[in-house]
């Protein structure tokens, strides 16, 4: 049996933002978070620019650009505004999401069938200016299938579901969520693409996770910046990557 491939973390700092927001100002800023994170294990930096601007702004992104030394995962709505901003600024990476004002945060995985013209525009447009595109999606078969159509090189499954019915003790539910996600991880390697994770993950959830080779990154952002506030970023950082390498089988 084949040794398992390393598991990258990439960390969203989005909410490091959030809570600079809330008071404004400048801290935290979610600038050195990146540093921090990057100090500590993490393999990449990702960050939601959203249309109304509630935790990343666009100069955020400029600066993440110009210091941080790993690739950053640019989180966007496939909107013209959005994809312009990707264009113009080059990130290594986009990872287009659903986006509704009104949420608290992205609530579900994009629905590439019912938005296919739109997205596919969108993944040719970013394609064309050298950007790797990523769709966000549930773990649904026909939405596997319609990401691979789009030409996009990467999908990354939501896994809210999955992880808010363990912390429910939904043990049905639960157990019905993980079998899409192997199934689906599973279908999204055979059509090429491939497969990243993230949405929920806790050390638990990221440690189980990461067992499926197939699946090759992981996006984590919120937990690690809520356990920051006990054991710090870079603490949370390495603690979850220990939880990863483990459920991975990786020789450190």
């Amino acid at each position: 049996m084949a040794e398992p491939s390393y598991l990258r973390l990439g960390v969203n700092i989005d909410h490091v933002a959030t809570l600079r927001n809330a008071r404004g100002g400048v801290h935290p800023d979610p600038v050195d978070a990146a540093a921090i994170a990057i100090a500590a294990g993490a393999d990449g930096i990702t960050a939601h620019l959203r249309e109304d601007r509630r935790h990343i702004r666009d100069e955020d992104v400029a600066r993440l650009m110009r210091s941080i030394t790993v690739p950053l995962n640019l989180e966007i709505a496939a909107t013209a505004e959005m994809v312009a901003i990707a264009r113009a600024t080059r990130p290594h990476a986009c990872c287009v999401v659903p986006e509704r004002r009104q949420e608290r945060t992205t609530e579900g995985g994009l629905d590439v069938i019912a938005n296919r013209a739109v997205v596919t525009a969108a993944v040719r447009d970013l394609t064309q200016a050298g950007i790797r595109v990523s769709l966000f999606v549930a773990a649904a078969p026909a939405q596997i299938e319609a990401a691979a159509e789009s030409g996009a090189a990467v999908v990354e499954l939501h896994t809210g579901a999955w992880c808010d019915a363990l912390a429910g003790g939904q043990r049905e539910r639960a157990a019905a969520e993980w079998s899409l996600i192997v199934a689906g991880a599973a279908l999204a390697r055979q059509r090429g693409l491939e497969v990243h994770a993230g949405h929920g993950l806790d050390y638990r959830t990221a440690g189980a996770i990461a067992a499926l080779a197939e699946i090759v990154e992981l996006n984590i952002g919120h937990f690690l910046v809520g356990e920051a506030l006990a054991e710090g970023l870079g603490g949370s950082v390495r603690k979850m990557r220990a939880a990863m390498a483990a459920g991975r089988g990786e020789v450190r």
